[in-house]
C-alpha cells in the first residue's frame, strides 16, 4: 500500500472513530479539522500517487465528512437533526465502506517488483518488427503480415532519472482484466507499477558484448509479466529480448495505436477429439517457434548494423538463450532445435510438436510446478485414472491415455536434456502462474489455486538464481553450482533426473 494511500484510509478510520466516540456537542471542531486533513491528504494523494478506482470509497466519505463537518462548523443555529436510526444505519454503512476498501486495497496492491540482484544498471527498449515472409493466420480479418512487438532489457550505463513503468501501455490492462474474468476498471491501478528498468539508457560499456536470451511468455499472458525475470538477467549481464506473441497475448499494443487481443484460443474446441487438439496445438505452437527464429534474424540485423539500434555491435550471438513459461516454455525448447541456440529452458509447459523432432542434443533445463510434477509422476509410476477421477475431472479414458502416451514421449526427451547436460526440477509450493509476474498481482491469486503456497518474492528468488546459473554456466562459462544438486539454500527445489 503506498504512503498517502495508506495515510488517507486511515484518516477516514480517524473521522469514523472521532463521529462514533466524541459527544455531540464536542465533536464539531475535531471532526471539521479531521476532515480538512483527511482532504489534504486525498488532494496530494491524487496529484502524488494518482487516483485508483479501490479508493473510490474513501474518496466520497472523505468529500461527504468535509461538507458535513464543514456545514455543522460555520452554521450558527445549531446542528442537524438526525434519527437515532438513520445515523446508525450511516455508520454502519461507513464501517463497512472502510472494511471493503481496506479489503480492496489488499487484494490489488500497488506492488513493487523484486529489485535485481546484479550489479548492473538496467535499461529497456522495444523493437517493432514485421516479417515480410509470413502472412498472419490468427486474424481473418487482416490480410497482413506477421508482427510482433519485442522488449529488450540489457545492461545499462547509470541511470538517471525515473524507471519505466511496468505497463506502458495502459489501455491494454482493460484486456487484462477480461481475461481473468474481472470487469474492465479492475487492474487499472497497475499503470502505477514502477519496473527497476530505465527507458531508452544507453547501453552498458563494462563489457564489449553480452549474450542474447530470448524469451516466450504463455498463451494469453504478456511480455510484461516476465519483467522480473528479464531485469535480473540484464543485472547480470545479459540482453534480454521478451516476444510478445501476437494473437497469443491477452493484448498486444503496436506503435500506430492498434491493440491486438487473444485469437488463439479458436483454434481449440471443447468438441474436438484429442488428435485434432494435439494438431491444433502443433500448429500453434509452430508459428511460436517461427517468431523466436525471425526475432532472432533481426538481432542479427541488429548486431550488423543493417537495422538501426544503440545495441549495434552488442550482441554476443556465439551464446545465444531461450526460455518461456507453459506454451512459451514449449516454445524454448522447439525453437532450441535452430543451430544458433546454445541452451533453453522450460518453466512448467508441457512440449508440443513432440513426434517431429528426434533428440535436442542440447544442454535444456525443465523447471516444473509442483501440480505439473504431480502429473508426470503419475505417467512415471503408470497410475490409471479412477472413473471417479476421471467425473471430477470432466474427462474420458480415452483422452487421459492419448494425454500420457504424449507425456510419455515428453519424459523421454526430459531424459535426454539430462545426458546432453541438462537438468529437471520441480519446486514444492509452487503452481502455474508462480513463474510469471501475475503471482505478485494480487494475494487473492493465491486463495484462487492460482499460484501455490509458497510466497511470489521467494518463489521469484529461487527461479531466478536457477535460471541465472544455468545460463552462466552454458553462456558464460561460470556458475553451475545449482545444477550439481540440492541446496541447503533453496530446500523446496527437487531434483527429479534421478527418478528417470
Amino acid at each position: 500500500m503506498r504512503l498517502f494511500e495508506l495515510l488517507l484510509l486511515l484518516s477516514n478510520i480517524g473521522l469514523f472513530a472521532l463521529t462514533v466516540l466524541l459527544k455531540k456537542g464536542r465533536r464539531r471542531i475535531p471532526v471539521y479539522v479531521a476532515s480538512g486533513i483527511a482532504t489534504l491528504l486525498l488532494v496530494i494523494h491524487w496529484m502524488v500517487e494518482g487516483y485508483r478506482v479501490q479508493l473510490l470509497l474513501p474518496y466520497c466519505i472523505t468529500i461527504l465528512f468535509l461538507a458535513i463537518s464543514g456545514y455543522s462548523y460555520f452554521n450558527k443555529s445549531g446542528s442537524l437533526k438526525i434519527p437515532r436510526f438513520l445515523l446508525g444505519s450511516a455508520y454502519t454503512a461507513l464501517a463497512i465502506m472502510l472494511i471493503v476498501t481496506a479489503g480492496l486495497l489488499y487484494a490489488f496492491p500497488v506492488f513493487k517488483l523484486p529489485e535485481p540482484t546484479g550489479e548492473f544498471q538496467v535499461g529497456t527498449q522495444t523493437f517493432h518488427f514485421v516479417d515480410p515472409r509470413r502472412e498472419e493466420i490468427f486474424d481473418e480479418a487482416s490480410d497482413g503480415k506477421r508482427e510482433l512487438m519485442v522488449q529488450v532489457w540489457y545492461p545499462a550505463q547509470a541511470g538517471a532519472g525515473k524507471y519505466a513503468p511496468l505497463i506502458p501501455d495502459p489501455p491494454i490492462l482493460r484486456y487484462m482484466a477480461a481475461d481473468y474474468g474481472l470487469p474492465a476498471f479492475t487492474l487499472q491501478h497497475l499503470k502505477y507499477v514502477s519496473s527497476h528498468a530505465y527507458s531508452g539508457a544507453e547501453i552498458s560499456s563494462a563489457q564489449t558484448s553480452y549474450p542474447l536470451i530470448l524469451a516466450n511468455p504463455g498463451n494469453g499472458s504478456s511480455r510484461f509479466l516476465h519483467t522480473s525475470q528479464a531485469e535480473n538477467l540484464a543485472s547480470h549481464g545479459y540482453i534480454v529480448a521478451v516476444i510478445d506473441h501476437t494473437y497469443n497475448t491477452f493484448a498486444t499494443a503496436f506503435p500506430d495505436g492498434r491493440i491486438t487481443t487473444s485469437t488463439t484460443n479458436d483454434l481449440f474446441s471443447p468438441n474436438d477429439d484429442y488428435q485434432t487438439s494435439r494438431a491444433n496445438r502443433d500448429k500453434l505452437g509452430k508459428v511460436l517457434t517461427d517468431d523466436v527464429a525471425f526475432a532472432l534474424d533481426q538481432f542479427e540485423l541488429i548486431q550488423s548494423g543493417q537495422m538501426p539500434s544503440d545495441l549495434k555491435g552488442r550482441i554476443d550471438l556465439d551464446h545465444v538463450g531461450v526460455f518461456g513459461h507453459s506454451i512459451g516454455g514449449a516454445t524454448a525448447y522447439d525453437a532450441s532445435y535452430d543451430p544458433r541456440i546454445t541452451v533453453g529452458i522450460d518453466l512448467d509447459g508441457g512440449l508440443y510438436r513432440l513426434r517431429d523432432r528426434e533428440d535436442l542434443q542440447k544442454p535444456f533445463l525443465f523447471i516444473n510446478s509442483a501440480s505439473y510434477f504431480e502429473q508426470l509422476k503419475r505417467v512415471m509410476d503408470n497410475r490409471v485414472y479412477t472413473d471417479a477421477e476421471l467425473n471430477r475431472m470432466d474427462s474420458t479414458r480415452e483422452w487421459e491415455d492419448q494425454v500420457t502416451e504424449d507425456k510419455k514421449l515428453e519424459l523421454e526427451r526430459m531424459r535426454e536434456s539430462v545426458d546432453d547436460g541438462g537438468q529437471v526440477l520441480y519446486i514444492e509450493n509452487t503452481e502455474h502462474l508462480n513463474f510469471t509476474d501475475v503471482q505478485f498481482i494480487s494475494p487473492m491469486f493465491n486463495r484462487l489455486g492460482l499460484t501455490g503456497k509458497i510466497a511470489p518474492e521467494r518463489a521469484s528468488s529461487v527461479i531466478n538464481a536457477y535460471m541465472l546459473d544455468f545460463f552462466d554456466l552454458h553462456l558464460k562459462n561460470k556458475g553451475g553450482t545449482l545444477m550439481k544438486g540440492p541446496d541447503s539454500r533453496f530446500p523446496e527445489v527437487k531434483f527429479v533426473a534421478s527418478q528417470f
